[in-house]
């Protein structure tokens, strides 16, 4: 814990001492973005009436209206609970979710599921938008409750192998499960029971991070010992491999018997960059690269040569390299996919105005090529920025935390997030195989709304960590923060090794 101790400063003209310099908090910045969020969110609501029903009816500004009440409570909870957490953080998912939330009501505007009438008649307070918005105050309310539980993220560390162990377990369950309880067009993500759906490796990815997190802190003096030379790097010995190999054979595993390339990539390339933020050897990325690849093309080759359980990544292998050779099966919902992104153009048919329900589930992982029909390559490049700006101040976070577990930590989550979308983003668009991850705060479902958010609500956690006042500065004349007149303000520093 940081503490404090306030130095009272000489007086000045007679005065009494002045008082110690006070870092703000740039709360009042992340209100400021809140609002201009809101602004966006309701212009686009407004659009999307317009366009999808004829008409701006009069209540197309409730779900905005709600949405600004959840984001409000948020931002007081955060005020009390991580005063001084990244004020970027917040707004910016605020508004990815917020778009996700406006979309999937444009989609209820045009289900073909609807009749005219019910179409017609369809309130604010029902369809997919509806729930979406309930489950994202479901999430909020879970991010809250992290940040009252979790006040120190060096806690965390004292858990390791209980949360490792509860992650492979959670990753686990659908591979064991029968197909009609965990699978959905191949993939054994889920688990399905009571009509409902929880995919619980996205929960697992987080618990595995704080693992790795914690193990690879406790190592990195050993798999960072230099070993033998090549192409001027240096590599690891090969009996510090071990680690590396035993997650690579996890992530094939679940490749071959979860039949999913994305989360394979997902779990694999988290503990790869968390190896890489612990030890700062490019050598392991260029190791994992070369594994995971390596186990790609075996397990591709396998499916072409004896089928069994390589049989599905094959035939997804397949259809990403020539989707137009089964446009009307297999590649059909990849081949929508493409179709909508090229007529989107570089501004897309506007808000409302695009017919995104010819993709397949386009409120799935293809909300993004349904999005990008409607608000065009510019407006996606907008989508993609936020993400980054996302990524970007959770790897500030990492930079600045004073504790090289919380280091490793944010690090690995910044980067979990970051990876997530370049999974979807590059099956939609061809450049990978197609996953079943969902894009992040866009797609409907409650798992992955519920689990990203813990994710940012630990992002918040060791910001604010990370910006809470170390050093004072030292009076150097004037008053306030830009006369430099705090007294100076002597500092612990936190202390860097894992708590045990």
């Amino acid at each position: 814990m940081v503490t404090a101790t306030a130095i009272p400063a000489p007086p000045a003209g007679g005065g009494g001492a002045s008082a110690p310099a006070r870092m703000p908090t740039r709360r009042n910045v992340e209100l400021g973005l809140l609002l201009f969020v809101i602004a966006i969110l309701t212009i686009y609501a407004a659009v999307v009436e317009g366009n999808a029903v004829g008409e701006v009816t009069g209540d197309f500004w409730v779900q905005p209206a709600m949405i600004a009440i959840l984001f409000g409570a948020a931002h007081l909870a955060i005020r009390f609970l991580a005063p001084y957490a990244d004020p970027v953080i917040l707004p910016a998912v605020a508004l990815i979710n917020g778009i996700g939330v406006g979309f999937l009501r444009r989609l209820d505007y045009t289900s073909p599921k609807l009749t005219p009438a019910a179409r017609a008649e369809l309130s604010v307070f029902g369809g997919n938008g509806f729930q979406q918005l309930g489950w994202t105050a479901v999430a909020l309310v879970g991010a809250v409750a992290l940040l009252f539980i979790v006040r120190d993220h060096r806690s965390l560390s004292r858990y390791p192998y209980v949360f490792g162990l509860a992650g492979i377990v959670l990753v686990l369950i659908p591979a064991v499960l029968p197909a009609q309880y965990s699978a959905i067009h191949g993939a054994k993500l889920w688990i399905k029971f009571a009509g409902f759906t929880i995919q619980p490796g996205e929960f697992a990815k987080i618990f595995l991070l704080v693992f790795f997190a914690v193990y690879l802190v406790r190592k990195r003096e050993v798999l960072g010992l230099a070993g033998p030379r090549f192409l001027g790097l240096e590599f690891p010995r090969p009996r510090d491999l071990g680690p590396v190999v035993a997650v690579w054979l996890m992530s094939l595993m679940v490749l071959v018997f979860e039949k999913d390339l994305g989360t394979s990539l997902m779990y694999f390339g988290l503990f790869v960059v968390t190896l890489y933020v612990a030890t700062e050897r490019s050598s392991w990325l260029i190791i994992g690269l070369t594994l995971f690849l390596g186990g790609v093309f075996l397990a591709y080759f396998l499916g072409k040569a004896i089928g069994g359980p390589f049989l599905n990544f094959s035939e997804r292998a397949t259809t990403w390299l020539d989707p137009f050779g089964d446009a009307d099966d297999k590649g059909y919902q990849l081949v929508q996919s493409l179709f909508g992104l090229g007529t989107g153009g570089l501004t897309g048919t506007g808000p409302g105005a695009g017919q995104p329900t010819k993709v397949p589930e386009v409120w799935t992982d293809f909300i993004f090529s349904g999005l990008g029909e409607e608000i065009g390559l510019f407006g996606l490049t907008a989508l993609l920025v936020t993400y980054l700006l996302l990524v970007e101040r959770g790897l500030r976070s990492a930079i600045n935390v004073r504790d090289l577990f919380g280091k490793v930590f944010a690090g690995g989550l910044s980067f979990t997030l970051g990876l997530q979308v370049f999974v979807i983003v590059g099956g939609i668009s061809q450049l990978i195989p197609l996953t079943g991850q969902t894009t992040p705060f866009l797609s409907a479902g409650g798992s992955s709304l519920v689990a990203n958010w813990l994710l940012i609500g630990l992002l918040l956690r060791i910001s604010d960590a990370a910006r809470r006042p170390a050093v004072g500065t030292p009076s150097t004349g004037g008053s306030g923060p830009g006369g430099g007149g705090g007294a100076p303000v002597q500092i612990k520093e936190m202390p860097t090794e894992v708590v045990r």
